[in-house]
């Protein structure tokens, strides 16, 4: 055991659960009307709850135990036979899996932006259950695991393809079977706390440090440049978003400002260990741009009510980063150069191929467990329980006492 990567892996892993508790629970309650504030935290905490007994159950060993080329083994079901000796590498096996856990809790809660304000929350729990056994556990074992898109020569450093794609993805998915809210596009009220946004996204950011620097799972130069690359991307897109709106509505917007941030930090994931500073900056560069472009396609030119923009800014900015790192991996960039015997053709293949299956996969998966989650639970709220806000109809309290 290396003390000082343990240490940096354990305050890396309580950096990437302060992301989704409180972080990404405040981003997206934020976002939602007052009545159904309280619903968007419960999804957050709930799935950080059931996820973690996933993880502990059978997630971990078929994500990162030996098995064949698409699905680990049981040897590590219930985490047994990990004990305050066993090490992975340089760290304790213990601290490996926890880390890995709060990945698996992030990467499905992501989701909650896609059905907030409408769906029922017995739904959430199961589509939640069966999304990480079908989607984001197999995926983890390709990229990660040994599987067969890491014997092809696959980069995705913290979770391009395994946490953004994935999620991205199963959210639209969701978001078209589940229809749209009472009163979408136009009728909708705005944000009902920007300050609560802002204040999720910045604790984003700073957990975000750990999401990527963290992957490098020791404390090295690897792990230095990864904060420094991810942190230029987020401020390059935040800049991006501002002049964007700037430009298109002559008032810059608090949320738009931090939807940039969170679509930079989403592009730099796949690349944090590859790409140097001037590759952070560029990939906030595009990935600000692109993300945004996506958010109006998908909601104004499509009128699918993704609702907050799970596609658009991780699943856009995750492929994008994943695929461009390719182009910005050079040594004379400050990149670490490509994976060993790749060209840069081979190699943009092969992150193509990743991206691409992904997708299919996760679309494929997402359809089955909503329908079958629709026909076990149901999945979605009455009208009457839109209408009064999910607080009080689903959980019996509300937000705010006036």
């Amino acid at each position: 055991m290396n003390p000082a990567d343990t240490a940096w892996i354990l305050t890396s892993t309580a950096l990437v659960l302060l992301m989704t508790l409180p972080g990404l629970a405040l981003f997206y309650g934020g976002l939602v009307q007052s009545r159904n504030l309280l619903s968007v935290l419960m999804h957050c905490i709930a799935i950080a709850a059931v996820a973690s007994l996933v993880w502990f159950g059978v997630g971990y060993s078929l994500a990162f135990t030996e098995g064949n080329d698409w699905i680990g083994g049981f040897s590590r079901i219930f985490l047994l036979g990990i004990d305050r000796e066993t090490l992975t590498g340089t760290l304790p096996e213990s601290l490996f899996a926890m880390f890995q856990m709060t990945f698996a809790i992030i990467t499905p809660a992501l989701m909650v932006g896609a059905f907030v304000e409408r769906i029922k929350f017995g739904a959430v729990m199961m589509i939640t259950v069966l999304w990480l056994l079908l989607v984001y556990v197999p995926v983890v074992h390709w990229v990660w695991g040994g599987g067969w898109l890491a014997q092809m020569g696959v980069i995705d450093f913290a979770g391009g393809i395994v946490v953004h794609v994935t999620a991205g993805v199963s959210a639209l998915v969701i978001a078209v079977i589940l229809g749209p809210r009472i009163g979408f596009p136009s009728r909708l009220s705005p944000p009902h706390a920007p300050w609560m946004v802002m204040i999720g996204a910045s604790l984003l950011w700073v957990g975000w440090f750990g999401f990527n620097a963290g992957s490098a799972v020791a404390a090295d130069q690897s792990a230095a440049m990864a904060m420094l690359v991810t942190h230029l991307s987020a401020a390059t897109a935040s800049i991006v978003w501002l002049v964007i709106e700037k430009i298109r509505f002559g008032k810059p917007s608090l949320v738009g400002l931090v939807t940039g941030t969170i679509a930079g930090l989403a592009t730099i994931t796949p690349a944090s260990g590859t790409v140097g500073p001037l590759g952070g900056v560029i990939l906030g560069l595009v990935g600000g741009i692109l993300c945004y472009v996506a958010v109006d396609l998908v909601k104004m030119r499509l009128k699918i009510d993704e609702s907050l923009d799970v596609l658009a800014v991780h699943g856009v900015g995750g492929a994008t980063g994943t695929i461009l790192l390719v182009l910005l991996a050079s040594t004379g960039l400050g990149g670490t150069g490509l994976a060993e015997g790749m060209t840069i053709s081979s190699q943009l293949w092969v992150q193509i191929i990743g991206v691409s299956f992904t997708i299919v996969w996760s679309a494929i998966a997402t359809i089955a467990i909503v329908y079958l989650t629709k026909m076990v639970v149901g999945l979605r709220s009455t009208k009457e329980e839109e209408i009064e806000g999910l607080d009080y109809s689903h959980h019996g309290e509300t937000a705010y006492r006036l």
